[in-house]
């Protein structure tokens, strides 16, 4: 299935490290988003802003295996259509945090994303919505 990650699980040898083999990874973004970083990082529906992520074809049962665990198991799955850097548009799966529990922050977090975040390219508007997170 098509995942798409805005987060940490954007990096490749996180998903490795559990049990996770990706393939396929596209650089894409999803449009009327925005994303907020408390304790973890969630996308929020905000018309005219993207959010940045990467796509990957993962095991639909190591996809929901990964987010069992407790620290995601309160992210909810739902059905994205993300543009990916050749303008192909793909139907993924983004687990999202409810808004309400986004709460907290996590400066180390957020540090960690952004170097993720420039190593993957991402536009430097979106670098700054990240570092504006632990500034």
């Amino acid at each position: 299935m098509e995942v798409f990650f805005y987060g940490l699980f954007m990096d490749e040898t996180i998903l490795l490290k559990n049990g996770i083999r990706p393939s396929n990874p596209r650089m894409g973004y999803l449009n009327d988003y925005i994303l907020k970083i408390g304790n973890r990082a969630s996308l929020i529906p905000c018309k005219n802003e993207k959010s940045y992520g990467i796509v990957m074809t993962i095991d639909k049962d190591a996809i929901h295996n990964l987010y069992a665990e407790t620290s995601v198991a309160d992210y909810i799955p739902e059905e994205v259509n993300i543009i990916t850097n050749t303008n192909d548009s793909i139907t993924a799966i983004c687990y999202n945090l409810p808004s309400e529990l986004l709460t907290g922050t996590n400066e180390a977090y957020a540090k960690s994303l952004y170097k993720l975040a420039k190593k993957l390219n991402f536009p430097d508007k979106y670098l700054n919505i990240i570092q504006k997170n632990y500034n």
